[in-house]
């Protein structure tokens, strides 16, 4: 029986994406739920697994071919036998003559660099990278759950050639070193001589999840009146009451509280008194939500994503800690789905984790407002007349000075400030 392997329906934001590479060739043997291709929309990647057991019988779509929703990429026939996997995984072998029919000299190297890997166990922007520079995956420790390897693990591995190669060409022979070097004419030496460093230009494609932040972040500033105000806010009572229930917390509920939670609730409890910084443009109407769905920006791989945390006013202190790493292990993964990025009334973005002091984020449209957390740093600050050490951190709140006042961004900052400086506040919601 032939078997129709089809693009996973897609939501209606994402109108097309992109096949990234087969992992398969025609006449290979597949199993059940066994990951043929990756799918690369403008904001996840998504595995197509195999539907059936049988044989790949026919390529429809290669590898950097854009699809549709539901469109038939490949066909399996459940009744034949393929090749054994041993054989498909031969480093040296070419593909069939099927696959070589569709695919480019550079396509048909990719889908041999990928044959010659013995544990597929990379995330797909990992995998994606090793075949770009043609790396035997083999070679590449992971480091992620389980052992998946990441795009740093990759990263790490091409570096440590590079070093290696560089140590190579630099450290002279014993019989180069006895001899007193020639003295030859600068425009008479050779190019490789003339420079210890070779130069060389790259031409890589945007992936379509950084075109597609590319073409939001310019839509924000193309279309929005942004302005962000500043405050800071001191961290001690929070980190004092981390510090002294963390243990108790962490043996109740198997995860550490973090400091995201308190910022987090802090932020609801400021929305809840300025509603005009939770809603969003939609032309010439404010569209007010009476929900908060907070989105985290989670770094990753492929770049800077988005998961939401729906009612997050409806969850406890573990239940948001436990999201936000869930989230931030999915994103690393590249496990993310279409519909953890859908949606948001207010965006949270922490670049303290990176180690900046301060920044101006800009909004995620069409939400209003966005907060940026900083690193946090021990100053000196006065206290009832006295010049003391706190450890301080720095606020930002973009926002769209279209719909939202001076005034309001202000007390709302303002709103957070007291909260986590007095987190007693966010229990009694005064």
């Amino acid at each position: 029986m032939l078997v129709e392997v089809k693009v996973p329906v897609l939501s209606e934001s994402v109108a097309d994406a992109s096949l990234v590479d087969w992992h398969k060739k025609v006449g290979d043997h597949v199993s059940q739920d066994e990951n043929l291709i990756e799918l690369e929309t403008d904001k996840v990647v998504l595995e197509i697994p195999a539907p059936e057991n049988g044989v790949l019988k026919e390529i429809k779509k290669i590898g950097g071919a854009t699809v549709l929703s539901s469109e038939v990429i490949a066909v399996i026939d459940t009744d034949a036998k393929g090749d054994t996997d041993a054989k498909s995984e031969t480093a040296g072998e070419r593909p069939t003559a099927d696959v070589v029919s569709l695919a480019s000299a550079t396509e048909r190297e990719s889908v041999t660099n990928v044959a010659a890997v013995a544990d597929e166990k990379f995330s797909p922007a990992a995998r994606k990278l090793a075949i770009e520079n043609n790396i035997n995956m083999n070679l590449i420790h992971g480091t992620g759950k389980d052992g998946r390897a990441t795009k740093e693990d990759v990263l790490r591995y091409m570096e440590s050639v590079t070093a290696e190669q560089t140590t190579s060409v630099n450290t002279p022979s014993p019989d180069t070193r006895k001899v007193a070097p020639e003295i030859v004419p600068q425009q008479d030496r050779p190019a490789a001589v003339q420079s210890n460093q070779q130069r060389s230009d790259k031409r890589v494609p945007m992936t379509r999840l950084r075109a597609r932040i590319a073409e939001r972040l310019k839509q924000a500033q193309n279309t929005a009146a942004i302005l962000t105000t500043f405050n800071e806010v001191n961290m001690q009572p929070v980190m004092a009451l981390r510090k002294r229930y963390q243990e108790q917390f962490t043996s109740k509920y198997d995860v550490k509280l973090g400091f995201m939670s308190f910022f987090i609730k802090a932020t609801i409890e400021a929305l809840k008194k300025y509603p005009v910084i939770n809603a969003s443009v939609d032309g010439n109407d404010i569209i007010y939500h009476d929900y908060f769905d907070i989105g985290i920006a989670v770094s990753s791989p492929r770049g800077l994503v988005v998961p939401v945390l729906r009612n997050a006013d409806s969850q406890s202190f573990a239940g948001l800690e436990t999201s936000i790493i869930n989230y931030a292990k999915a994103a690393k993964d590249g496990s993310l789905s279409i519909d953890d990025l859908m949606g948001g009334t207010f965006t949270i973005t922490n670049g303290g984790v990176f180690g900046s002091l301060l920044s101006t984020p800009i909004l995620n449209p069409p939400q209003s407002a966005i907060l940026g957390m900083h690193s946090t740093q021990e100053r000196p600050v006065v206290e009832n007349g006295e010049i003391v050490i706190r450890p301080m951190m720095n606020l930002a709140l973009s926002y769209d000075h279209r719909i939202v006042d001076g005034h309001e961004a202000v007390l709302f900052l303002v709103a957070i400030k007291e909260a986590l400086e007095d987190p007693t506040r966010m229990l009694l919601q005064v």
